[in-house]
């Protein structure tokens, strides 16, 4: 981990109040792990107080460089938004627990799900799957032909699978209807998203190898708040940090 500004390459909005940003700086060539996340501060000033979680969505090292993809939703991401290229941001980070992308064997087969702006993390760990030799399908869930992003991207690396609620862009319906009306097989399922997703995803494939990356409001980023804490199967008294443990799980690990 890291604290240091990253320069605004590049800063793009790719669907409905959906940004692509590509940020530069020493932070990005200790990126590593699929899955991890950046904690920026937004402004220069004290409002907003707290640091924006965003997932990374690609790394480049050799060129120093970091996407993130992130919605527009609420003061933070507002300000965030409105970044153009030659901006500094005060970013930390590479944080938290990413996909162990390297426990798949070559020949494996990944299924990737992914819900709205659960996405973005996704891509990075696609990438270094297919690189590795594994198989993956791609599905994305979203709330309608608006807010659809990076089909194209995916498709590079394997199979994509869109599904909308309101049935505007490839199948209507959740991403569990799609899994199950295509007979998607797979090795190991790799997912994020909201939690009523992630949920349905756990008590669908119990006898799954399956990996959960939560999404909880976090405070300091670092562990050191228990703002992010989730509940584990164990005991109603044991819990998680989402910020320090995850934000990736096992499936069985955590309480939904």
């Amino acid at each position: 981990m890291r604290k240091g500004y990253m320069t605004v390459r590049s800063n793009k909005c790719i669907a409905d109040q959906i940004y692509q940003m590509v940020l530069e700086g020493e932070i990005a060539e200790v990126c590593g792990a699929p899955g991890q996340f950046l904690h920026i501060k937004v402004s220069d000033s004290l409002t907003p107080l707290l640091r924006r979680p965003i997932s990374i969505a690609d790394i480049n090292r050799a060129a120093r460089q970091v996407t993130i993809i992130f919605r527009q939703d609420g003061e933070g991401t507002s300000l965030l938004s409105l970044k153009q290229e030659g901006d500094q941001i005060d970013v930390l980070g590479p944080l938290g627990n990413g996909f162990p992308a390297e426990s798949l064997e070559p020949g494996k087969t990944a299924l990737l799900v992914g819900g709205g702006i659960g996405v973005p993390p996704l891509y990075e760990l696609s990438k270094q799957l297919t690189n590795r030799g594994v198989h993956t399908i791609h599905m994305l869930g979203f709330a309608s032909a608006k807010d659809v992003f990076y089909e194209q991207e995916f498709s590079r690396f394997g199979r994509v699978y869109v599904a909308t609620a309101d049935g505007t862009r490839g199948s209507k319906g959740f991403v569990t209807d799609v899994i199950e009306n295509e007979g998607l097989q797979f090795d190991c399922m790799m997912a994020c998203g909201p939690t009523p997703m992630l949920k349905a995803l756990k008590q669908r494939y119990p006898d799954k190898e399956v990996y959960l990356s939560m999404e909880e409001r976090m405070g300091c980023g670092i562990g050191a708040c228990f703002a992010c804490v989730c509940h584990t199967e164990e005991s109603e008294t044991s819990y998680v940090k989402v910020c320090l443990d995850g934000p990736v799980f096992k499936a069985q690990e955590v309480l939904l």
